[in-house]
């Protein structure tokens, strides 16, 4: 037996790890059982599916083959730095950070940094594309977050609403 499927076979034991970690994780609250949940109740069970899925996708990238194996391709680095990137860019804009003087910039400032940083990651972004999206993004999360849920969090920076 070897692996035909490199992808498959280590996305399957990343999904094994995760989820083994969520589970474990899970145990340090209190789970009860399924009449009366606990807050650990709900990050083991997906905790324990999640670790269920990967030992199935592992398993059956693991097997007997008459063609040749699929190998994992190389490292894309542009994607990931980007993606990365975008996300600390979000936490920062999003809260500031005072230790280094940054003011809070808010929601919608952080989803246009995070959109297009993010976009970037494709070889032929388009600006125009990327600007929809961001509107369409700000837009629904100003929608569902501060209105409907009414979470308090800056939405504009502070230093225009004071």
């Amino acid at each position: 037996m070897h692996i035909k499927n490199q992808p498959d076979f280590y996305c399957g034991l990343m999904f094994l790890g995760v989820g083994t970690a969520f589970a474990w994780g899970a145990t340090n609250y209190n789970v009860g059982d399924a009449a009366r949940m606990g807050p650990g109740y709900f990050p083991l069970m997906l905790g324990v599916l999640m670790a269920l899925v990967g030992v199935g996708v592992a398993l059956k990238a693991i097997g007997r083959s008459g063609s040749d194996p699929e190998k994992i391709g190389k490292w894309a680095w542009r994607p990931l730095v980007y993606v990365i990137a975008a996300n600390v860019v979000f936490g920062l804009l999003l809260a500031g950070l005072p230790a280094i003087g940054l003011p809070a910039f808010g929601m919608i400032v952080a989803i246009y940094a995070l959109t297009f940083i993010a976009s970037m990651a494709q070889a032929d972004w388009k600006f125009r594309a990327t600007f929809i999206l961001a509107t369409t993004l700000a837009i629904g999360s100003y929608l569902v977050f501060v209105l409907a849920l009414k979470l308090q969090f800056p939405v504009w920076p502070g230093f225009i609403t004071g």
